[in-house]
């Protein structure tokens, strides 16, 4: 299993209705808008990186709002 943070940036006044839409999306196991350089970050889990990339470029980036995201997988050192 492959775990992710996704950070995204909004269009202004659109995270609440992001973090919501895609809270939605199967695979993601948290969604919250937050303040700082990001708008609304996410946890996302797949299978595979591959499934994880997929997620990312066909679900999660097709959200209304959305201007620009960063997918920083989870390492365990």
């Amino acid at each position: 299993m492959v775990q992710a943070y996704i950070l995204i940036q909004t269009e202004v006044g659109k995270a609440s209705t992001v973090a919501e839409t895609i809270s939605e999306i199967p695979g993601v196991t948290k969604a919250e808008d937050v303040t700082g350089p990001y708008d609304v970050i996410v946890r996302a889990q797949a299978d595979t990186v591959d499934e994880l990339g997929r997620m990312v470029v066909a679900r999660v980036q097709q959200v209304d709002g959305i201007t620009r995201t960063l997918t920083c997988p989870v390492v365990h050192l």
